[in-house]
């Protein structure tokens, strides 16, 4: 016979303390942690226990008693039910202190290094409609939440054309409105869920692994252009083909029109062809004067006008005075290479994607500029000490890793190359943080300036400028 499950307590008039990992918020009972969702510090709440170890709990909030004095009301009616912004509920000034001392504390704690005065976060000027992608799922299967279950409704019509809900890959939350990106990428994804609703088009079923309609990729660039790319999970030429010339038609401002069979059981087209349908097979990101080239599996970073934000105080710690040979590690489709090799003798540039490394090339031939050169491949196997010997030793470094950080190989080659100046670029202080523990036998942190690149989320981008010893 199973064992009962012990039911776990429920603590009353609780006090949100604050800010903790994830986006979630921080409360202490007696001598235990508890993490909650979207609680604000000054909340009184109650709290349900929801899974407990030795020294923290997970819960939920089961009741507000008093709510903080610096609640601001979500603009989203998808709020705690969509995984997306999780800060929503809290000034945005407020967000910029914490994700301040969310780098402090990484760097802190985890890097344990010398450390000059760390300013305040760098805000974004947009706050919402500020992405310029977004990646839709549609499914059969749509989540239904607390209020529907608890209403005793019947829901028959379980297409959804949303965002899978954290934790359960099968579910899609159906979305009215995202507050992410421009409303016409709303309006987009409302038409093909009401086409494929009118003319009966399967919706993708994630357990099953069968369907037509599978996911849509909104891309909205700085210069206005527009990539759709829709996804589906069959090959039904005629139906495809009937749903594209109507949403041609409905949308004519698209720049880009493409389409993707997937029959994998991901959803990833990385290793797949991409089709044109309409218009061209690109759009186009503005910098300075800069055009680059964004095709429909190039990394662009996501929020256009901080970006360019981003990469004025990444050029500013480079302080590059001409003469620089400069390497830009996980170089994406070059925009970091290009905009800085105005200032520099030369810019070597690596990647892992073929793809990206194109456009990378193409942006630096239409842009005019000629002092760029750039590589594909694993950044561990071609960023070797030959390489380095037949292509110099650079004066700066640029890095830009994934979430996870830099692989040691690639550590211990910079260390090797011993780079003066190395500007580390990240999107995980967590990971950054460890990175500069390797390199602090040879390298000081000189400055720090984090930026907001996702306003209503928990995420940070943070830029650290190194010296040699």
């Amino acid at each position: 016979m199973a064992r009962k499950r012990k039911e776990l307590p429920l603590l009353e008039d609780v006090e949100i303390i604050d800010v903790a990992a994830e986006g979630n918020a921080l409360a202490r009972v007696d001598d235990m942690v508890v993490f909650v969702p979207f609680g604000a510090p000054g909340d009184r709440v109650d709290i349900k226990i929801e899974k407990k170890k030795k020294s923290y709990a997970q819960g939920r909030i089961a009741a507000m008693r008093k709510p903080s004095d610096i609640r601001v009301t979500p603009s989203c009616r998808h709020f705690t039910v969509c995984g997306g912004c999780r800060w929503q509920h809290l000034p945005y000034d407020y967000q910029l202190k914490c994700k301040r001392q969310q780098v402090v504390d990484a760097l802190e704690r985890i890097a344990k290094v010398e450390l000059p005065e760390i300013p305040d976060a760098l805000g974004s000027k947009e706050i919402w409609e500020y992405r310029n992608k977004m990646e839709y799922t549609f499914s059969n299967r749509c989540w239904l939440t607390f209020e529907q279950l608890a209403s005793g409704e019947e829901f028959p019509d379980r297409n959804a054309a949303g965002f899978h809900i954290p934790g359960a890959f099968d579910k899609v939350l159906d979305i009215d409105r995202c507050w992410l990106q421009d409303d016409i990428s709303n309006r987009m994804r409302r038409f093909v869920k009401d086409y494929g609703k009118a003319h009966g088009l399967p919706f993708y079923d994630l357990k099953a692994q069968e369907g037509f309609l599978r996911t849509m990729m909104v891309r909205i660039a700085s210069t206005g252009e527009i990539m759709v790319v829709l996804v589906v999970g069959d090959d039904r030429p005629d139906d495809l083909k009937a749903l594209l010339e109507a949403f041609a038609a409905e949308f004519p401002e698209v720049t880009s029109l493409m389409y993707v069979i997937n029959t994998k059981v991901n959803d990833t087209f990385a290793d797949l062809d991409v089709h044109l349908f309409k218009g061209k097979d690109f759009i186009e990101e503005e910098m300075e004067g800069l055009r680059f080239r964004v095709g429909p599996k190039s990394f662009y970073q996501t929020n256009s006008r901080q970006a360019y934000e981003l990469y004025k105080v990444v050029r500013d710690f480079a302080r590059l005075t001409g003469d620089e040979l400069v390497y830009d590690l996980y170089t994406g489709t070059g925009t970091i290479a290009n905009f800085v090799s105005r200032r520099a003798r030369r810019v070597v540039g690596i990647e892992y994607v073929p793809e990206a490394i194109e456009d990378a090339k193409v942006n630096s031939e239409r842009n005019g500029i000629d002092n760029t050169i750039f590589y594909a491949g694993d950044m561990k196997d071609v960023l070797t000490d030959e390489f380095i010997a037949e292509h110099g030793a650079p004066d700066v470094m640029i890095v830009d890793p994934p979430r996870a950080g830099m692989h040691g190989d690639v550590v211990d080659t910079i260390l090797r190359a011993c780079p003066p100046v190395i500007v580390y670029v990240s999107c995980n202080p967590a990971t950054q943080a460890r990175d500069l523990t390797l390199l602090d036998g040879s390298y000081r942190v000189e400055a720090v300036q984090p930026v907001d690149m996702f306003p209503h989320t928990q995420h940070v981008e943070n830029v650290v400028r190194l010296v040699r010893r």
